[in-house]
């Protein structure tokens, strides 16, 4: 379990952690020597402030530009071309869910982008993931999980809250099967589809269904690009949100 977090301004110590594609607590990821580069988004200076003491003090993370609302994200993103955005979505002139979507379609090497929210049932994260965001994180979290996010997100996996995601959407008004693209997935395909939405990663579903690693990553990629999905948690997204798979599916 990670420890507690460096006291000071900022994020609280109580809750879940976050978690990698597999559901477990992340793992750093990040080489030694290769610093993330994050650029906070938050409309409140404090927390702003806050974030941006702690994470500089955490090891393989510096801090390159902090903005005020969704305008200057998507500016200062452009401008210093940092790897993360830790992005807030309730912020006034653009919201982090705009934001998100500009930075992801306007740039051929976009950031990855985490979102950073109070309450884990709230909509506007649902809407973020759909919009390409690779995951979330709670302000309350430990700074230290914080940071870990940031470098998981960096290095290419996602952060997934398989049990807070199903939450979410539950209080969303599902569509149906019909939603999802015409180019309809195979069988195995929803299969794996299923299994990423329960927080599985590509090891554990290849153990699960009984083939090999190698197959498991092309039906992934077939399920990223049927969907079209920005990533794993997008597509994640799109099965609760389609009906595929229902709020409360386990496996």
């Amino acid at each position: 379990m990670i420890g507690p977090a460096t006291t000071g301004p900022g994020p609280a110590t109580t809750g879940p952690g976050p978690a990698t594609a597999t559901g477990s607590t992340a793992t750093t990821t990040s080489p030694v020597g290769t610093p993330v580069t994050l650029l906070i988004a938050d409309d409140d200076e404090v927390t702003r402030s806050g974030l941006r003491t702690l994470l500089t003090a955490q090891p393989g993370i510096t801090v390159v530009g902090e903005a005020a609302d969704g305008v200057e994200a998507v500016d200062q993103a452009r401008e210093l071309r940092p790897d993360v955005v830790l992005m807030d979505v309730r912020m006034p002139r653009r919201n982090g869910i705009e934001a998100t979507r500009q930075l992801l379609a306007g740039s051929a090497t976009p950031p990855k982008v985490v979102v950073i929210t109070t309450f884990e049932n709230d909509g506007y994260v649902t809407a973020a993931l759909s919009a390409g965001a690779s995951g979330f994180v709670l302000k309350r979290r430990p700074v230290r999980e914080i940071a870990e996010a940031v470098r998981v997100v960096a290095a290419g996996e996602a952060i997934l809250f398989p049990a807070a995601l199903r939450r979410m959407v539950a209080a969303r008004p599902l569509g149906s099967a019909e939603a999802l693209p015409k180019a309809a997935l195979t069988g195995r395909e929803e299969e794996v589809l299923r299994s990423m939405a329960t927080g599985l990663s590509n090891p554990e579903i290849a153990e699960s269904l009984t083939v090999s690693l190698e197959t498991v990553k092309t039906h992934v990629g077939n399920v990223l690009t049927k969907l079209g999905a920005q990533n794993r948690t997008h597509a994640v997204v799109i099965a609760y949100e389609s009906g595929l798979v229902v709020p409360g599916f386990t496996g």
